[in-house]
């Protein structure tokens, strides 16, 4: 019994390592993939072949080939459901076929099939959120002891295993579930957190939008790149007098609203973000064009003019609006001043009467501020 205690310890430590090297590679090397509609199916791929690898020196008992394959595919199956399940059959089915043998349909049946089976049934389809679920580790050490028990039993009635083998394999199987178990959800755990850590720190915590440190991170790597650009300053129009009338909390819900209609408005390739309090900044990219910039800016003041914010009508002009500020970008022009000419065409939208983009001409002369084109 010795030598099947040390071969099974064997099968566990090549199961924990292969399934920590492997989720530090997803991590590390392909951690867009993971979120994909492929990750199924490789999830399901690399556990066939642990499967098959923890197959390929098998423990040889009067004619039977016994291993701890059952461990990774109850896990996968358990984890993701039937389809990584399926897909990770495929390895050990087609393996086991060609080893051939007195009991291969049993093997299969027993520890290929089964825990597939089980583990699929015992799958959390209501609390599965991909691609870094947490396994349920009482639901999961659940599935798995009725998956024992019911192998244990039809492999000592149906195979020269003894009860004794059986209860060891059992054993040793938990342990490396449970294993599995724990290391990915601590592994899923640490990475939802640095996510977390990662947004909060890139992102305005009312709005949802990307904050300034961000915003000012993609912006210069686009000028760096030589994209032409143009910096749109925005601010709405007397939001000091809504929060007078209505309370900061709509207020608040007002700025959320704004961001989602910028998020709805801007172009995949455009960068949003909070400047602070009641301003907005973006950047839209591939705009090489006065009237192209104005175009776009307007579409936004159009868009926001038109919601049905609550209590707008309480506005001034009876509608709740935004000023717009354009400035295209210029050859070497450094980004602080690019902002700053976006800003100062802010203040002369707000100073001719709010409600409208003003474009700061590329032919400006910065000196005297003459040269603004402005347009309502």
């Amino acid at each position: 019994m010795g030598a099947y205690f040390f071969y099974f310890l064997e099968n566990m430590a090549l199961i924990i390592a292969m399934m920590y090297l492997g989720l530090k590679a997803r991590e590390y090397l392909v951690p867009k993939l993971a979120e994909s509609r492929k990750a199924p199916v490789l999830n399901g791929l690399l556990t066939g072949f642990l499967a098959f690898a923890i197959m390929y020196n098998p423990l040889l008992h009067e004619g039977m080939r016994i291993d701890l394959r059952e461990a990774p595919l109850y896990f996968i199956a358990f984890v993701g459901g039937w389809l990584p399940g399926a897909i990770a059959m495929i390895i050990p089915f087609a393996y086991r076929m060609m080893m051939e043998g007195p009991t291969v349909w049993l093997g299969i049946m027993q520890a290929i099939f089964l825990p597939v089976l089980i583990g699929s049934l015992f799958h959390d389809w209501k609390n599965y959120r991909p691609p870094y679920a947490m396994a349920n580790i009482k639901r999961m050490m659940a599935g798995f002891v009725v998956f024992e028990i019911i192998k244990s039993i039809w492999m000592v009635w149906s195979t020269p295993a003894t009860a004794a083998m059986a209860l060891m394999m059992a054993l040793m199987a938990m342990i490396a579930v449970l294993a599995l178990g724990l290391i990915l959800n601590d592994m899923h755990r640490n990475i939802i957190r640095w996510k977390t850590l990662e947004h909060e720190s890139t992102h305005d915590a009312l709005t949802g939008l990307p904050n300034l440190r961000f915003f000012h991170e993609k912006a210069r790597q686009l000028k760096y790149r030589g994209v032409p650009m143009a910096i749109v300053m925005m601010d709405v129009d007397h939001f000091k007098n809504y929060n007078d009338t209505h309370g900061h909390p709509a207020g608040d819900v007002v700025l959320r609203s704004i961001g989602q209609l910028m998020e709805e408005t801007a172009r995949h390739e455009d960068i949003i973000a909070r400047y602070g309090g009641e301003e907005f900044i973006l950047c839209f990219t591939g705009v090489s064009t006065e009237r192209q910039a104005f175009e776009l800016a307007d579409l936004l003041r159009e868009r926001i003019e038109n919601h049905p914010f609550f209590g707008a009508d309480q506005q001034p002009g009876g509608q709740l609006t935004v000023s717009l500020g354009v400035a295209l970008s210029e050859t070497e022009q450094p980004l602080d001043e690019l902002i700053e000419r976006a800003d100062r065409a802010l203040y002369r939208s707000k100073k001719s009467g709010r409600n409208r983009v003003t474009v700061a001409s590329i032919k400006t002369d910065e000196t005297t501020g003459s040269g603004y084109q402005v347009h309502a």
